[in-house]
Order: C-alpha cells, then structure tokens, then sequence
C-alpha cells in the first residue's frame, strides 16, 4: 500500500486555531490608517511613522535564518510563547508612546522576535498534521495573513477614526497575550538541545539582508544611479545605493560558501540548502518570490490609486480593497481541494496565466471612477489566483522536506514573504514614479502654455502621485504660475498620474508572465504521491 493510500489518523484542529490566532497577532497592521493619528499625536512626519514601521520588517529579515536554528534548539512551543508575548509587550510601548523613538524600538524588538515565531509557526504545523490534513491546515494558515488584513482594515480603520489609533495597538496586545495563554494546549515538540548555532553565519545572513532591505527602502529617495537631492549622502554625483546591493551580495556569497563548507563537513549548517537543491524546489521558491513581488506591488499601487486619484480615505480605502483581500482568504483555504486531481505544476501555471491576464486587464480598466466593475472583478479574480499560489508553494516546500527541517522551510517561507515583497512595493514605486517624472517634465517642455521660467520653477526632482489639490497647493506657493498654467498643470499630471499606474501594472503583469516559466518546472506527481514528497525520478540533484 502507498502512504499516499494510507488511511490517515485526524487530529485535532486546536494547534491549527492557535497558530493562526499568532499568525493574524504577527499581520495584525494598523499603521496604514493610523498615520494621521500617530503624526498628530507624537509630532513626527508621516516619513518617520513609515521608517518606524519598517523597522519590524527590518530586524524580522535579517535574523529569520538564525531564528529558525534558535527555535530548533529551544523548541517550537517555547519559541511560540517568546514570540508572541514579547510583541504583545511591544504593541502596549505603542500604544503608551510620547515620542518616535519608541516606535523604532518596539518595532525592531518585535521583528526580531518574529524571526522565532515564524519558523516555530511551520513547525507546528509540520509536527501537529500529516497527508490532507496537513495540505488543508496549510491553506488556513496561509489564509491567515489576508484574515489579519481583513481585520485590521476594519478595526484599525474604525478605531482611528473614532476613539484613536492607539487602541488598535491594544487590541493587538490583547491578541498576544491570548496567544500566549493558548500556547499552554500545545503539545510540546522537543527541542533539538545539542543543536549548534552558527552564529558567524547567521550575521553574514544578516548584514546581507539588512544591506538588501535598507537599501530597497530608500532607493526611490536617494536615487538607484544618480544620487538625488534628498540623498543625505553621495559619491561624487552617484547614489550609494547600488553599493549597498554590491556589499549584500558579496555578504551572501560568504554565508553561502560558509554553508556548504559545513554540509560538507556534516556540521548543522545555518540552513539546510538541500530543501532548495533541487530542480523543482528552486523552481517553487522561484514562482513565490515572483508572486510575493506582484502580489505586494499590487496591494501597494491600489490603495495608493484610491487615494490619490480617488480621494479615497481611512475607513473607505478599507471598505475598497476588502474584495480583493477576501478573494485571497477563499483561494488559499479551498486550493488544498484541487491537490488530489491536479499537479502543483499545473496549479501554478494555471495561475500564474491567470494573474498575468488579471493585471493585464486591470492596466486596461483602471480609470478615474472607482465604481466600475470591471476593476473591481480584475481584483477579485486576481486576488483567487494569488492566494492559490501562496498557498500552493508553500505546501510543496513543506511536503517535499525531512520533518525535521521544516523550521528552515519557514524561514525561507517568511525571508522570501518579507525581501520579494519589500522588493515589490520599492521597485514599483520607484518604476511609478519615475514613469510619472518623465511623463510631467515632457509635458511642461512640450506645452505652449508653460514658459521656461515655469518649468525652471517646477522641482522634477520631487515629483510624487500627488493629489489634484496637493498640487494646486505646490504650485501656487512655490512657483509663478498662473491660474490658467495652474488648471493645465492638474489636467495633464491627472493623465500623466493615472498612465503611470496602468503601465506599472501592465509591467507587474509582465514579470507575472515570466513566473509560468518556473511554474511548469514545479512537482509534477500524482495524487498518490502528493503527501510523501517529490517523486525520485522526476529530481535530479545538483
């Protein structure tokens, strides 16, 4: 009898329901709509509360690698516990904050106890399901993140408009600490005591990912080659950003080498790369890396769409992109039904197509009306698409590697959620933007009814998706524009503003295309095969 006829022993759901509390407590985000608040409050610009929250995404890249190791070593439950009171007790520092430091602090003591709690998350998961069981508890946990989203556009929308953004941050320690009462019906995992950490590689892994994280982050301020004038520092007339990508993969090739020097020499290396040695392993983290960037670009532009072409606003904004994130929810807790009667790789492909032509159609429909339904049915299908390829991959990374390395399979899941997405709201920003300043300055030059003296006036270095009003506001104080430049002005950066959004989009669908590729190179094994792992014959190791 194969294991994949096996009849399989249920077990409870309870570990399931407790890892996704921590789950939507980890994604809970209330800063999007509490900027306003936070600003007004602790006296900081708006640029700052961003930095801030950054933080967290910061320190949980940079030592997830290392996390999984630690979490191995001191067991899953206990790690659970550590990594969901400590953020818990971060979120009330928020919540009581007078100045900004606070939030950078509580914000890097949260990311770095993240890194913990994620691996200590797949390992549940892994210890606590096996077979169908274990495919459907990986569609709800991956349907977690956008349940949080959900819920914190909802809550965290409504708490800043009415009683006040530090409350949500309450909320979310309230969550915390349930999850740590919770913790107590797990049932323990053992720790792997006599693990050694390589602690050496676990900083060459951090520099790395801090040097890539750090300089994504300011790219778009400081210039990609050219350094631009909000750049605090320069060489010569060059961006220091490129340097910092340059360092990171010097960085990384030294964890890497590191890493096989110590699988060689049957050391515990800090990861374990065999769970990505192989065709169809590369290949998945390939199609999820690809689909995170999208996927975050997307949830990126389209609030920013609603709120700078729309005027679209706090609780509205939430109300505007919940059928998008719903879709997400649904796909990633039903896609587990598909896996008894199609391959992952055909999953993926199918998917990906999908996403492609969602974006594509989006790029086409996207206009100045919000209210037609054809933006609102391109998000939909594209968010069902979306959530059955994060569900998808994850699930074949985790079925495909020894139990014991699933805490490294979750710190792969999570570095690559936390960089691919990083990389997909940096570059789109900086690709939107740089579509927009190029558009607007060809529009001055080419109009009649600008003068030179004007266009000298008008500072193309900080052009940004403005509002109409915001402009107007811009324009009258800081150059001489007349009310007839002005008015000319607003309706061509209003073309130029939403041909910047479709053609971001249009591109996003272009790298989406790009993942079919990868995706057809996924696992192709039957249904019975599914839930033992990658069929022999179909891998060839490097």
């Amino acid at each position: 009898m194969s294991a994949g006829s096996a009849v399989e022993t249920r077990s409870s759901w309870l570990p399931l329901f407790v890892v996704m509390l921590a789950q939507v407590q980890l994604a809970f985000n209330a800063w999007n709509v509490s900027i306003t608040g936070i600003t007004e409050d602790l006296g900081i610009s708006p640029t700052t509360v961003g930095l801030a929250n950054t933080a967290s995404t910061f320190a949980v890249s940079a030592f997830l690698l290392l996390g999984a190791k630690i979490t191995a070593k001191i067991g899953p439950v206990l790690a659970f516990r550590i990594g969901v009171i400590i953020p818990a007790l971060a979120a009330i520092l928020i919540a009581t904050a007078q100045d900004g430091s606070v939030l950078f602090i509580a914000q890097s003591i949260t990311g770095a106890s993240n890194a913990i709690t994620l691996p200590a998350l797949t390992i549940i998961i892994a210890a606590s399901f096996q077979g169908k069981q274990q495919a459907s508890a990986i569609g709800y946990f991956a349907a977690s993140i956008p349940l949080a989203q959900v819920v914190s556009l909802l809550i965290a929308g409504q708490f800043a408009s009415t009683i006040g953004w530090r409350w949500s941050f309450v909320l979310v320690a309230s969550i915390g600490l349930i999850n740590f009462a919770a913790s107590f019906l797990l049932k323990p995992v053992p720790p792997q005591k006599n693990l050694i950490v390589d602690w050496t590689g676990g900083m060459l892994a951090a520099i790395s990912i801090i040097l890539i994280s750090f300089g994504m982050s300011v790219m778009n301020d400081w210039g990609l080659l050219t350094a631009s004038g909000n750049a605090p520092i320069s060489i010569g007339e060059f961006s220091v950003v490129p340097f910092f990508f340059v360092a990171a993969v010097i960085f990384a090739q030294l964890f890497l080498s590191r890493t096989r020097k110590r699988m060689a020499e049957q050391k515990v290396p800090l990861v374990n790369l065999d769970i990505v040695g192989t065709r169809s392993e590369r290949a998945t983290v390939t199609v999820m890396g690809l689909m995170l960037f999208v996927g975050t670009a997307v949830s990126f532009l389209m609030p920013l769409y609603m709120q700078v072409v729309q005027g679209f606003v706090g609780i509205e904004v939430s109300f505007a992109v919940i059928p998008y994130t719903i879709s997400i929810f649904i796909a990633n807790t039903l896609v587990s039904r598909l896996y008894s009667r199609f391959a992952p790789r055909t999953i993926a492909s199918v998917s990906m197509t999908v996403v492609t032509l969602a974006l594509v159609w989006l790029s086409f429909t996207i206009a100045n009306d919000w209210g037609q339904a054809s933006v609102i049915i391109g998000l939909v299908v594209l968010g069902l698409a979306q959530g059955c390829v994060v569900a998808l991959v994850f699930n074949s990374l985790l079925t495909s590697a020894p139990a014991e390395n699933a805490g490294d399979v979750g710190a792969i899941r999570g570095l690559t959620h936390n960089l691919s997405g990083s990389a997909g709201i940096a570059v789109a920003s900086a690709f939107a933007v740089g579509l927009l300043t190029s558009s607007a300055y060809a529009a001055a030059n080419d109009s009649e009814v600008f003068t030179p003296e004007i266009v000298e006036q008008i500072n193309f270095d900080n052009v940004n998706f403005f509002t109409n009003a915001q402009l107007e506001q811009v324009l009258t104080e800081r150059t001489d524009a007349t009310e007839e430049q002005i008015a000319f002005a607003v309706e061509e950066f209003t073309e130029s503003r939403l041909t910047a959004l479709r053609t971001t989009m249009l591109v996003l669908g272009g790298l989406a295309a790009l993942a079919i590729v990868p995706a057809r190179r996924m696992p192709g094994f039957q249904k019975e095969d599914l839930y033992v792992g990658y069929p022999e014959s179909d891998e060839k190791k490097d």
